[in-house]
């Protein structure tokens, strides 16, 4: 499906001027793999402030900035300040003592707390050698019989931990789910939604491009290779951006993307269309712009070889991966840039428990990293039912085309990767001796004044010269950084260069 001119330069413009809130963070830190914590009592009062923040929302998004009754839920029914009516009275000698009612916030804080230790109880049944898939299916439709009808933030953020849980068993059992593919209209839709709710998209886009106009300025022609095109909203941004120097003194440069996808049909169609939505767009605002594509060899392994390259354009690489990947092929992308020559290496990942970005724990055991992730999307959960309670369907639309599928792709690789290949892209830049390029003070800038678009809990944090973090209170989300690889070697012809005037790449 292809879109308007004028839809992806309002999708673009949105990547910069997002006006609401992001993906948030609650802090699990105490949940240990090495304890059953669904065994834990439900009066657990740690336990219950952790998982609180999460249920605070449900289908009543009437209150203002998404408050609600029960955000006082802790709260004492008698502070030191009230003054009571009467005085209490103890029960005569035989009555019965009248239990005192229970508010419809502690209800759900104690479904919430049955959701968690059932999705662990699912997680430990199918880890391990022994999976008992028996027990898996019936903890699994006891979640689902709970989940029913479910509209507070909890258990729809459970509900999409459920199906991951049951897609890990059904594919261990030989059972094929059918296509859950979405239009690309649907998907840019839903982008476009979710970066008006978060500024995560926006962080990881003009984070990285910044540091691409910097490392290029004053070229001529600019050539970008990019491990994960997606739907090109990032160079969208950056298209505009050297589209507008066509206002000072010199032309814009040439612009080329070499989008790096899989070896399937189906992730190259899907990377040509986005190089056919990004060429309209260039071609309607003036920038001098080409697109092609190249496959990983064997679906996994990048080849410079199969990237041409042009005598005089400035190479940039860029590894937004947003999720972590294999060692090989990380590893082999990365590798790559410093054999095509790349100026700088940018690179932008979420801070998963997964690899060792954020923690630092090391191999926790698929139940210790299941729950890693369930902490880190319920810190998304909350930041955004804090900042943006938006209505029902549109709501609907970000959770089940963007959310649900990022948290099925990390229940997966949890349990999948083996430890040596949990490494992130930024490890092994700096395992590799890649220099780090500092951020400039504009950058950093830029990313707080983009916080400012949004609720208040997000935070920049600087770590060393060439990174920045964005966080949702305490939980870190996103990490953006830039480094230079080692220089290419004198063989540089064996990557077919070619003359800027034999290139019949454009689409």
């Amino acid at each position: 499906m292809e879109l308007g001119v004028e839809y992806m330069a309002d999708l673009m413009i949105s990547a910069g001027s997002s006006t609401t809130t992001v993906e948030g963070d609650l802090s699990l830190n105490c949940l240990s793999p090495e304890v059953n914590w669904w065994q834990v009592p439900q009066d657990d009062d740690d336990f219950r402030r952790l998982i609180a923040p999460a249920i605070s929302q449900s289908s009543d998004f009437s209150t203002p900035n998404g408050l609600s009754d029960e955000s006082c839920c802790f709260q004492s029914s008698k502070t030191a300040g009230d003054t009571p009516t009467e005085e209490p009275t103890s029960p005569a000698a035989g009555d019965t003592p009248m239990e005192e009612p229970t508010s419809p916030a502690a209800g759900e804080e104690d479904k919430a707390l049955r959701l968690v230790h059932l999705l662990m109880a699912a997680a430990e049944a199918i880890s391990g050698e022994q999976m008992n898939r028996g027990l898996a299916r019936v903890i699994l439709v006891r979640l689902k019989e709970l989940l029913a009808g479910g509209v507070s933030g909890m258990e729809r953020l459970a509900t999409h931990f459920t199906d991951a849980l049951q897609s890990l068993l059904d594919s261990a059992e030989g059972l094929r789910r059918g296509n859950t593919g979405y239009p690309a209209g649907d998907v840019l839709t839903a982008l476009q939604l979710l970066q008006d709710m978060s500024p995560c998209a926006s962080f990881a886009y003009l984070t990285a491009n910044q540091a691409i106009l910097e490392a290029v300025a004053g070229e001529r022609r600019v050539h970008i290779v990019d491990f994960n095109v997606n739907e090109g909203v990032q160079w969208a941004s950056l298209i505009q951006a050297l589209a507008g120097w066509s206002n000072r003194a010199t032309a814009p440069p040439y612009l080329r993307i070499t989008a790096i996808t899989g070896g399937n049909r189906k992730s190259s169609a899907a990377a040509q269309e986005t190089g056919r939505r990004l060429s309209a767009f260039a071609a309607s605002i003036g920038q001098p712009f080409s697109f092609r594509t190249s496959r990983l060899h064997q679906g996994r392994i990048f080849m410079p070889s199969a990237v041409k390259l042009v005598k005089g354009e400035a190479v940039v690489v860029n590894c937004a991966q947003i999720k972590p990947c294999s060692r090989a092929a990380v590893g082999s992308f990365l590798a790559g840039a410093e054999a095509l020559g790349a100026r700088i290496v940018t690179v932008v990942e979420e801070e998963s428990v997964i690899t060792g970005a954020g923690g630092g724990e090391g191999d926790r055991g698929f139940v210790g990293r299941f729950m890693g992730e369930l902490e880190r999307y319920m810190a998304l959960w909350e930041s955004l039912e804090t900042g943006y309670p938006l209505q029902g369907r549109v709501r609907g639309l970000v959770e089940k085309v963007i959310m649900g599928p990022r948290i099925t792709g990390a229940v997966r690789r949890a349990y999948g990767l083996p430890p040596e290949e949990r490494e992130s892209a930024a490890e092994w830049a700096a395992a590799a001796g890649f220099g780090r390029v500092g951020m400039s003070f504009f950058n950093l800038c830029q990313a707080r004044l983009l916080l400012g678009l949004f609720n208040d809990g997000y935070r920049i944090d600087r770590e060393g010269t060439n990174k920045l973090v964005l966080s949702w209170k305490s939980r870190r989300l996103l990490a953006a950084s830039v480094w230079s690889p080692s220089p290419a070697p004198a063989t540089s012809q064996v990557f077919g260069w070619e003359s800027p005037d034999a290139l019949t790449d454009s689409i």
